[in-house]
């Protein structure tokens, strides 16, 4: 494994382009376009005011840089680096921008979610698309960029807009049976929509492309309800996490739950693997020891290294105590993620927050648990293999497999928490995030994880 030099990086603004060829990160009002082999500056654009959000064109020939504070957007091309476009919204405001599928259009949200404005790049046309519903995933595109779904809001009631990309006419719309509609998001197949209600209310509807209602399920009531959702990559199965700290299997054919998934803190099952990250300091002799240190004996005297142990049943994980009187309380099951080849499903049950759940999605089972020392911020699978990257906001990154998992130290002199991370399409790199750099990582395609 292999780590490149630090660079410069603002609010965690870093992405690699669809092509995987190039890496894109912000610092204050600089747009930076690195080649992600030799990690040299290709393009270097300034913009009109600090980047709040970066984001790449599907064909990787356009970059988007949003000024929410300013409510302007400017698009950046690569293969013409003198032409630029800037989209101001005035005083309607900005909130959130995203591209279209094909690349060619800009969707910006205006303040207060009064309105969706579609900017083409091609025909310099503008299209309204009013009431979008303030919420997180309110926008939801299929895999293959034919069709939008958008959350509305209108006469306090909440509704599905299906638009055909191609020309943004309208396909279908429909109300939904929701109190306040938490989100959505399209089977990887583009076949279903998954439609779910805010947290006060357990209720997943299954939409067909038409508007037909498939399904509705509702697991229980009177309780927190739904806090996460995930769908497989082959589109047979809808995870739901929920605040009862559990989280729901349903199949593609009925839609009825296959199985549920508990996540106790006490490990009492021989059967269960519990990979423990200890850490250790380095053993010095005393009789070798000078005064004052040299840097490398001061280093060494300072410095502890972690691994994994396999702890020995019954384990008792470490939880918090989530403050129920309180909005938004740590508990439930907060991140899930299918493995892209669809064997495995990892999950973070948040008042356990130290601990990593990995299913076997085949035999619907428990297959290992990974108890760090710190909570974890993020979890992400490699796009290619059933390989897990996770980051603690400590200066190290840990990686799972079936063969294992592994605590690597980033070889980075000063201060440089990993607090977030993004796998390169290949698979074969990854870059780390701290809060105002980042670097690179790089594995070995015959590197196997080891214990």
């Amino acid at each position: 494994m292999n780590f490149s030099e630090v660079f410069k990086l603002s609010s965690q603004l870093c992405r690699f382009s669809p092509d995987g060829k190039c890496l894109a990160s912000g610092v204050q009002y600089r747009l930076v376009v690195r080649d992600v082999n030799t990690l040299q500056i290709l393009q270097l654009f300034t913009c009109l005011d600090q980047i709040q959000h970066i984001e790449w064109s599907s064909d990787s020939l356009f970059i988007l840089c949003a000024m929410y504070k300013r409510g302007i957007v400017q698009v950046w091309s690569l293969e013409q680096p003198d032409w630029h476009c800037k989209i101001d919204e005035g005083s309607a405001g900005l909130v959130a921008s995203c591209w279209s599928p094909d690349g060619r259009h800009i969707l910006n949200t205006t303040e207060f979610h009064l309105r969706i404005t579609v900017w083409s790049l091609c025909t310099k046309s503008v299209s309204y698309i009013k009431y979008p519903k303030a919420c997180q995933q309110g926008i939801a595109f299929t895999k293959d960029g034919r069709y939008m779904a958008l959350a509305e809001r209108r006469d306090c009631k909440d509704y599905i807009s299906l638009f055909v990309c191609s020309d943004w006419q309208l396909l279908r719309h429909f109300d939904t049976e929701t109190q306040d509609l938490a989100g959505t998001e399209w089977a990887p197949n583009g076949c279903v929509l998954a439609v779910w209600d805010s947290c006060l209310e357990y209720k997943v509807l299954l939409y067909s492309l038409d508007g037909r209602l498939l399904s509705t399920y509702c697991a229980y009531e009177w309780s927190l309800g739904i806090k996460s959702i995930a769908w497989s990559p082959s589109s047979q199965f809808l995870a739901i996490g929920s605040y009862d700290e559990k989280v729901r299997i349903l199949n593609h054919v009925t839609w009825k739950k296959i199985t549920e998934f508990e996540h106790p803190v006490n490990i009492a099952s021989p059967k269960i693997i519990v990979y423990k990250e200890v850490e250790k300091s380095p053993a010095v002799e005393v009789e070798k020891l000078t005064f004052p240190p040299t840097k490398k004996m001061a280093s060494s005297l300072f410095s502890t290294k972690s691994k994994y142990e396999i702890a020995q049943v019954p384990v008792s994980l470490h939880h918090v105590k989530p403050a129920v009187d309180r909005a938004n309380p740590r508990i439930g099951v907060g991140m899930l993620a299918f493995s892209s080849d669809n064997c495995f499903l990892a999950t973070r049950n948040d008042n356990i927050p130290n601990a990593i759940w990995i299913w076997d999605v085949q035999k619907m089972k428990l297959f290992v648990i990974l108890e760090q020392l710190c909570p974890i911020q993020l979890f992400q699978w490699d796009p290619r293999q059933s390989r897990l990257a996770i980051c603690t906001g400590n200066s190290r990154v840990y990686l799972w497999s079936p063969a294992g998992c592994v605590s690597v130290q980033v070889p980075v002199e000063g201060d440089f928490q990993v607090t977030s991370l993004c796998w390169h399409s290949s698979g074969d790199s990854l870059a780390l995030l701290s809060k105002d750099n980042f670097c690179m990582c790089y594995l070995e395609k015959e590197e196997e994880d080891v214990k």
